[in-house]
């Protein structure tokens, strides 16, 4: 849109070589509700350090999503198992999972 703010980033977290974390605390932002691919890497990453960073953090589980991944032993480790584990590293030691229906009627938090 005009006027939006696009931070373009080359590695998995969005803090990482951007000036994200600034502009959230020039604008005295102290919540985030995060989405995004995949969950396991660039979500993850991200909702991982806001929360070590100290920001009220949210990841919208169900407005993210992964992929099939094979293990360095060869096994293949399935994208529902792969999810379901990020998201239970990620909830309540970074941030709390909620669902977009939670977050569109305002009942997360």
């Amino acid at each position: 849109l005009p006027g939006e703010t696009l931070l373009p980033k080359q590695v998995n977290s969005a803090f990482i070589g951007t000036p994200l974390e600034a502009l959230l605390r020039q604008q005295q932002i102290t919540m985030l509700v995060v989405i995004g691919l995949t969950t396991n890497h660039c979500v993850e990453t991200t909702v991982r350090m806001a929360g070590n960073l100290g920001f009220l953090t949210y990841m919208v589980g169900d407005a993210t999503a992964t992929f099939d991944r094979t293990g360095p032993d060869g096994r293949l480790h399935r994208a529902e198992d792969i999810y379901a584990i990020s998201l239970t590293n990620i909830h309540g030691e970074f941030a709390q999972v909620v669902t977009t229906d939670e977050v569109l009627a305002g009942t997360y938090g």
